[in-house]
């Protein structure tokens, strides 16, 4: 492979291993909120109105940062029919075939991402609870999320090409 395409796959793989590993602790974050809402709740009689809001959030922000680090890691679900009885370099044929799909589908939702970021940034746009956070943060989050997503899909891809040709990528 090219220096340029496995220096691209180092990388991407260092980043969304670094971002991915971050995200594992924001589970905490929400489960302290969700903690405190309780606790709140229960022993004050004072519910806390942004807590459950802020927990969707912060659950969002965990599984959008942290889906490339599992792709990284070969965690996502997977129909394994034949898949698993294919020798490596007919899996890596036939994963980067079908990473294309994922690749096109992940450009739109990165446009539509971007729009949408665009469009919460200009507008001030809100939330329509009583809590009315603005949704600017969240929506940047997961475009990043998404980015990184894409970038790891073609980290993988080239992975798959390497392993195809004979030449995996250490």
């Amino acid at each position: 492979m090219p220096k340029a395409a496995v220096l691209f796959v180092r990388n991407v793989d260092a980043l969304n291993y670094r971002v991915g590993r971050v995200a594992m602790y924001l589970f905490f974050a929400m489960g302290a909120i969700l903690l405190a809402s309780t606790a709140s709740r229960l022993v004050l009689g004072v519910p806390i109105n942004w807590a459950l809001e802020m927990s969707q959030f912060i659950l969002s922000a965990y599984y959008l940062l942290g889906g490339a680090y599992a792709l990284q890691l070969d965690q996502h679900v997977r129909m394994d029919l034949f898949y698993g009885q294919l020798a490596a370099r007919k899996r890596a044929i036939l994963d980067a075939v079908t990473i294309l799909f994922v690749i096109f589908y992940l450009c739109v939702l990165l446009g539509g991402g971007i729009s949408s970021t665009n469009y919460a940034i200009v507008y001030g746009q809100k939330n329509y609870t009583a809590w009315a956070p603005p949704l600017w943060p969240i929506k940047v989050i997961m475009t990043a999320g998404i980015f990184l997503m894409l970038l790891q899909l073609i980290s993988t891809f080239i992975k798959d090409v390497a392993i195809a040709r004979g030449k995996p990528i250490a």
